[in-house]
C-alpha cells in the first residue's frame, strides 16, 4: 500500500511504502533510526538488524542525508513519537543519492541558511512554518466564501499608486511609466462596487530601504473591500476574519506550533471583540510611559506600537489618526475633521501592525480635493473618482500583511521565515 507520512494512522499493524527524503539518522548498536520526511511530515524509521536482515541493516547505516528513498515498513503507534507513529522499516529502495549535503545538524548562521534558502526549506522549522502559513490562507478563503465575498485579482503593473509613487518600484510599460503593486486596494473598491463584497490575495512590493525583522520587498496581502459598510462594521470584519484564523491554526496545526515552541495559551486568548482606543488615547499612554518626545501628528514606530501592545492580550485597535499620517482615500471624522475613520491593528507580543484599514471617502468633490492636496496627477486617477459619480456609496475596506502574521502566529522573530524565498533589501537570491 502506497501511501504519505500523513496519511499513516490509517494503517496501523499494515505494511506500507513512503516516497520519502531522508532528514537525519543515528544508529545505536545493532538498531538505526531515520528520520524521514515526505512534504506531509516527518516520521521515524526504524531498522532492527535482527529483524530486518544484514543487508537492509547494511543500506540503513549507508544511506545518506537527504537521499531520496522508496521506504517499506510496518505501521507502528508510538507514544513517544510527536507524531504518534512510527515505521518498522522492512524495504529501503534508493531512487537518489544525495553527497555532501550542506545544511548539516550542526548550527549555521543566517547567511549561509539564506543562501540555501531552497534547501533549508526542508528544516521541521521551516516545514512547520510553511504548514502554519498554508493554513492562514486556507482559513482565509474559508472565511471570505463562508460569507459571501468574492476572490477579485487586482493587477499587479499600475499606472498610479494608492499611497504616492516614493517606496514603488518603477519600471517601463513600453512607451508609459508603471509600478509594481504595493495595494490592490483602489481596483477592489472598483469591485466592491460590481460585486458588493470581495476579496484579493496577491504580491505587493514596497522599495522601501527597511532591514527591520517586521519588513519585506516583497509581501502578500488579503485585502477585503465591502459596499455599504462603516468603519464600525470594518472593524467587526476585521476581528471576526483574525480570531477565525487564529483558531484555525490552533485546530489543524498543533504539530507545527508544538515543534516552533509556540506558546499556545496565548493563542488561545485571541477571540473576538478586540480592545480599541484612539490615537489620542495612545498618545497619552505613551507620554504616560516614557515616550514624552511624541506629540500629536507624528507616526508612531515599532517601540511606540509594542508598548501599546503589551497592555493587552490580545490584538488592540488603534483607531482616529490625524488626516496627515493618512493616504488621500480615507474618510474624515464628522464631527472631528483632523483625524480619518481608520485603524490599525497591532499584534501582541512585539509583532506590530498586521492590518491596516478604513472607511473610504466616497463624495466626489472632497476626494477630488484630496487629491489634489496630496499633488497626485488628477488624470490617473480619472476612473478612481469616476466610481463616486455613478452610484457611490459608504464602503470600507482593510489589508493584512500575511508574513507579519504568519510570524506572531508561529512565533518566529524575522518574517523572513515567513515566505518560502523572501525578498530583502540585500537579498533576491535565490
Amino acid at each position: 500500500m502506497k501511501t504519505t507520512i500523513a496519511e499513516v494512522g490509517q494503517f496501523v499493524g499494515q505494511e506500507v511504502t513512503i516516497g520519502a527524503w531522508l532528514a537525519n539518522k543515528r544508529s545505536s548498536g545493532k538498531i538505526a533510526f531515520l528520520q524521514l520526511r515526505d512534504g506531509t511530515g516527518f516520521i521515524q524509521g526504524v531498522v532492527v538488524k535482527s529483524e530486518a536482515g544484514e543487508e537492509l541493516f547494511k543500506a540503513a547505516k549507508a544511506v545518506t542525508q537527504e537521499s531520496s528513498l522508496y521506504v517499506t515498513g510496518l505501521v507502528q503507534e508510538d507514544s513517544r513519537s510527536p507524531f504518534g507513529y512510527e515505521l518498522t522499516v522492512t524495504g529501503l529502495e534508493i531512487i537518489s543519492e544525495a553527497a555532501d549535503y550542506p545544511i548539516t545538524p550542526k548550527e549555521h548562521g543566517t547567511e549561509f541558511l539564506m543562501d540555501h534558502r531552497h534547501l533549508w526549506l526542508r528544516s521541521r522549522r521551516q516545514h512547520a512554518v510553511m504548514k502554519i502559513r498554508n493554513e492562514i490562507i486556507r482559513a482565509t478563503y474559508e472565511f471570505f466564501n463562508e460569507r459571501g465575498f468574492v476572490k477579485v485579482d487586482p493587477p499587479i503593473l499600475t499606472g498610479s499608486a494608492p499611497e504616492g509613487t516614493s517606496e514603488l518600484f518603477h519600471t517601463r510599460y513600453f512607451d508609459e511609466d508603471a509600478y509594481l503593486s504595493q495595494s490592490g486596494q483602489l481596483y477592489m473598491e472598483a469591485a466592491a462596487m460590481a460585486l458588493g463584497k470581495v476579496f484579493s490575495f496577491g504580491p505587493t512590493f514596497r522599495a522601501e530601504k527597511s532591514k527591520t525583522r517586521r519588513h519585506l520587498i516583497e509581501f502578500w496581502m488579503i485585502e477585503p473591500e465591502m459596499a455599504f459598510y462603516n468603519f464600525e462594521d470594518n472593524l467587526k470584519v476585521q476581528e471576526e476574519y483574525v480570531a477565525h484564523i487564529v483558531q484555525s491554526v490552533l485546530k489543524n496545526c498543533q504539530l507545527e506550533l508544538e515543534r516552533l515552541g509556540r506558546d499556545t495559551s496565548k493563542l488561545e486568548q485571541i477571540k473576538a471583540p478586540f480592545p480599541r482606543i484612539t490615537y489620542d488615547e495612545a498618545l497619552e499612554f505613551l507620554h504616560k510611559n516614557g515616550f514624552e518626545d511624541v506629540k500629536w501628528g507624528d507616526d508612531f514606530g515599532a517601540p511606540h506600537e509594542t508598548a501599546i501592545a503589551q497592555s493587552y492580550d490580545k490584538p488592540v485597535f488603534i483607531t482616529h489618526y490625524p488626516t496627515s499620517l493618512k493616504p488621500f482615500y480615507m474618510q474624515p471624522d464628522e464631527s472631528r475633521e483632523e483625524v480619518v475613520l481608520c485603524a490599525d491593528l497591532i499584534a501582541p507580543e512585539g509583532y506590530g501592525e498586521i492590518i491596516g484599514g478604513s472607511e473610504r471617502i466616497h463624495d466626489f468633490q472632497l476626494l477630488s480635493e484630496r487629491i489634489k492636496e496630496h499633488n497626485l496627477e488628477p488624470e490617473a486617477y480619472e476612473w478612481y473618482l469616476e466610481l463616486r459619480k455613478y452610484g457611490s456609496v459608504p464602503h470600507s475596506g482593510f489589508g493584512l500583511g500575511l508574513e507579519r502574521t504568519v510570524a506572531w502566529i508561529s512565533g518566529v522573530e524575522h518574517v523572513r521565515e515567513t515566505i518560502p524565498f523572501p525578498r530583502l533589501l540585500n537579498r533576491l537570491y535565490p
